[in-house]
């Protein structure tokens, strides 16, 4: 019986140890002479059916059930079982269509055990390695760079090159050391998965992929088409991470967590309820806003009068309550004042729908260049007249004074960052009266009485509730788990049903008939009845009942 232990999750892509039926375990992802790992696929009978075949073809001529690794294809039905190595043979033609590659790729993961080892004979490149790990494949084999040896192609994580390549220094591998290109491309492979690897354990994947698919339009193609099919890759990223968010490409605004972040703030965040006047601010560089020079003088200028919304890029508009909140926090752009046409569009949509919902008595726009032009085409396509404080240099005196000298005589609103931030995580409307707050940034915890209700994740800047602080959240993020209560973190076995729409990293209140626990979601819901082991929550806290 073979195993996949998965270790760390970052989108499709997962480290972990793969237990074979015989043989030591394999560290994933990896390449490995997959015929030592796999005795009987080399006289497996009809394994290289086409990936476009149609359904008749493929029923007429697919595989019988019998060893590792178990064939998958998009025109037929699973017969993976949890734990087993799946192949796809035949991908390493899929990238040649990026559209029919994420159609393929969605098929079969919405129809396969999600603890699966995903294989793709003969398909992994060292430019190709990042794409193929962030599409959800782990292991992989040395067919693809053998072949390119025998070609007399030297092959990089940039691209493939003549063979007389390796005598101008580009690796100084052993291989090139030795004139042995077969080596050296086996070796780039390997070092390639090294650190994609490393970048799975650090939550960067994405960012590696983002610089390392430049080098081929078929790569760029697949991550943005992948990008368009928001619920799917929605759902495998997790609610917040605590490293940065590096947006440092056009489609970084496309990642699903920026796009999850303003679909979050249109859909369930709710503003003070005494806010009629809105100011639009632009962002600083370092975050949280509120420590940077520039927004401490906003601050002063607005005096708690009105209600401050923050318009960036490449997250559209982050209120004053969010700041602390992943990936406002998190987020690195690079600065340079410009803002192009869809970047512009793409903000100035999320401003529309916001003030659609939100409408304000007064709008006064604080800012200049790109977030300007964006607040006036969110202005124009809602009909609401825009007041300005300045137009240039935000930051200056000048301009500080005019903003309070704009929002003179208007009354102050009350400053409940606790039913902003409760309303964007947990989608709930929570009466936060007579809560207090203690500690200092980023340590705070929020309590009514003397019971503690929350507390502040000091990585993602998300509030962990208690099991006080569960009870002001009538509905949502439970986890029901069988008669029994935990010893520490909550199996997969062990649990009944999920509340939908629970995301890696949510904090969620795990509910059994003995006890109740706290703690954070370690997988989607989506994914848990189609796992059979693993952990489930990560719990904190356990109450017996």
């Amino acid at each position: 019986m073979t195993r996949f232990n998965i270790r760390k999750r970052d989108g499709l892509a997962r480290t972990g140890t793969f237990e074979p039926e015989n043989g030591p375990a394999v560290k994933l992802p990896a390449a490995v002479d997959t015929e030592a790992l796999f005795p009987a696929l080399a006289a497996q009978a009809n394994a290289n059916i086409p990936l476009s075949a149609p359904a008749s073809f493929v029923k007429q001529y697919f595989p019988a059930p019998g060893s590792q690794p178990v064939p998958i294809h998009p025109q037929h039905e699973n017969r993976a079982a949890s734990g087993d190595a799946v192949i796809i043979t035949g991908w390493h033609t899929a990238a040649a269509n990026p559209r029919t590659y994420v159609d393929w790729l969605i098929n079969l993961k919405e129809k396969t055990p999600v603890d699966t080892v995903w294989y793709a004979p003969a398909a992994a490149l060292p430019s190709m390695v990042a794409i193929l790990c962030y599409s959800g494949f782990e292991l992989f084999d040395y067919k693809a760079v053998d072949l390119k040896s025998a070609q007399g192609i030297f092959c990089t994580p940039e691209g493939e090159f003549p063979k007389e390549s390796m005598a101008q220094g580009l690796c100084t591998c052993p291989g090139c050391a030795a004139g042995d290109l077969k080596e050296h491309n086996r070796n780039a492979l390997r070092q390639e998965i090294a650190l994609v690897t490393r970048f799975i354990e650090n939550g960067l994947l994405r960012e590696l992929v983002e610089s390392r698919c430049r080098m081929d339009a078929n790569q760029v193609a697949i991550m943005r088409h992948l990008d368009r099919n928001y619920a799917f890759i929605e759902r495998v990223q997790p609610i917040g991470r605590a490293g940065v968010m590096r947006a440092n490409s056009a489609e970084s605004q496309n990642r699903a967590e920026v796009r999850r972040f303003a679909e979050r703030l249109i859909e369930r965040y709710i503003p003070p309820k005494t806010a009629e006047v809105a100011v639009l601010l632009p962002c600083s560089a370092r975050k949280p806003y509120s420590l940077s020079q520039s927004h401490r003088r906003f601050q002063m200028a607005v005096g708690n009068r009105a209600h401050e919304l923050i318009v960036t890029s490449p997250l559209g508009l982050v209120p004053r309550e969010l700041e602390t909140v992943y990936p406002a926090m998190h987020y690195d752009v690079p600065v340079t004042g410009y803002w192009d046409a869809e970047e512009c569009a793409f903000i100035a949509d999320i401003l529309t729908r916001y003030f659609r919902k939100h409408p304000y008595r007064r709008i006064i726009a604080h800012l200049e260049g790109g977030a300007l032009k964006v607040a006036e085409m969110a202005a124009a396509a809602c009909g609401i007249t825009l007041e300005y404080s300045c137009k240039e240099h935000p930051a200056s005196d000048k301009a500080l004074n005019a903003l309070d000298a704009a929002l003179a005589g208007e009354r102050k609103i009350k400053d409940d960052r606790l039913h902003g931030m409760i309303s964007y995580q947990f989608n709930a409307d929570v009466d936060t009266k007579g809560t207090t707050l203690r500690g200092h940034y980023p340590e705070i915890f929020y309590s009514r009485g003397k019971e503690q209700i929350f507390s502040i994740d000091t990585g993602t800047g998300l509030l962990r509730p208690t099991f006080d602080g569960w009870k002001l959240i009538p509905e949502g993020l439970r986890v029901y788990i069988d008669d029994f209560v935990p010893e520490g973190d909550v199996l997969i076995p062990g649990v009944v049903r999920t509340d939908p729409g629970i995301r890696e990293g949510d904090e969620v209140l795990v509910v059994g008939p003995r006890a109740m626990a706290t703690g954070k979601a370690a997988l989607p819901s989506e994914e848990i009845p189609r796992s059979h082991k693993g952990v489930a929550v990560r719990v904190r806290k356990i109450k017996r009942l």
